[in-house]
């Protein structure tokens, strides 16, 4: 579908926005199908080594969207091997998963009262035969978590939406929809509980970025083959360690606000 974007913020009436600065982000909320969708707008990861101030918001916005007690499965969407779909996977690696900190090891180790906390990235259908959504729903009725916070990364209609924007959404999220590869959902229909979604913009349709360029619809020329093509940054590397990072230490602060950003530095440090 010629014009497909992840980003609520690009296919909603802007007069349904609700706009606010916050530092040098820019922050935009709105409502659309019964769904809360927030937006912030932050300097490019690329060219900014220091994410504090955009982890602080993304956990204190992330935080309004869960609920206040009970345990939370973390799910790492995407394709550790191709980069450009690598955020989750690579999240995943640096969440502080606590479900098994209890008892007198807890209190050892001076984490007594963490939140319980399960993180898995489940890789994708044609590396594992398992569709994300099926582990996610296993996991869910086993765990029985009070929710389900997914990260994935996103597709963009603009060029400068690209690494330098956090969209979170109480909707949930399709996997592969923003390449034009849909499959099966995680939200609160599939899962039976609350399914919160982070995720940054890593690639923009081909066809939509020559558009932008050459002021019309340029879908045959760039589809050679009849085969929808993505156009990603060169240093789209960056982009997801660092996107990867900041989502990472957000949900982290987000669920257990008791560890300091340098207490989850040295628990998850590789």
């Amino acid at each position: 579908m010629f014009g497909r974007t992840d980003l609520a913020l690009e296919y909603t009436d802007e007069r349904t926005h609700t706009v606010q600065k916050e530092g040098d982000c820019t922050v935009t909320r709105l409502i659309h199908q019964g769904e809360s969708y927030i937006t912030i707008e932050a300097p490019a990861l690329s060219d900014t080594p220091g994410t504090a101030e955009l982890e602080e918001l993304t956990a204190r916005e992330l935080k309004k969207l869960l609920p206040a007690e009970g345990g939370v499965l973390i799910v790492g969407v995407g394709n550790r091997d191709v980069t450009p779909d690598a955020l989750g996977p690579l999240m995943a690696e640096q969440i502080f998963p606590t479900r098994h900190i209890k008892g007198e090891w807890a209190r050892v180790a001076g984490l007594s009262g963490l939140r319980s906390v399960s993180v898995i990235s489940p890789g994708v259908l044609g590396c594992t035969g398992i569709e994300t959504g099926e582990a996610a729903q296993a996991l869910s009725a086993s765990l029985k978590p009070s929710a389900v916070i997914a990260v994935d990364a996103l597709a963009a209609k603009s060029l400068k939406r690209l690494g330098c924007t956090v969209q979170l959404s109480t909707a949930g999220l399709s996997p592969g929809h923003g390449v034009g590869n849909r499959r099966p959902e995680l939200n609160r229909n599939s899962l039976g509980i609350p399914v919160i979604s982070l995720g940054i913009p890593t690639v923009v349709d081909a066809s939509l970025l020559a558009f932008e360029l050459l002021g019309r619809d340029a879908e045959q020329e760039v589809s050679p083959r009849g085969e929808p093509m993505v156009v990603t940054p060169r240093e789209i590397d960056l982009v997801v360690r660092r996107g990867a990072r900041l989502l990472a230490m957000a949900i982290n602060r987000a669920l257990n606000p008791t560890l300091s950003r340098e207490d989850f530095s040295l628990l998850v440090e590789k």
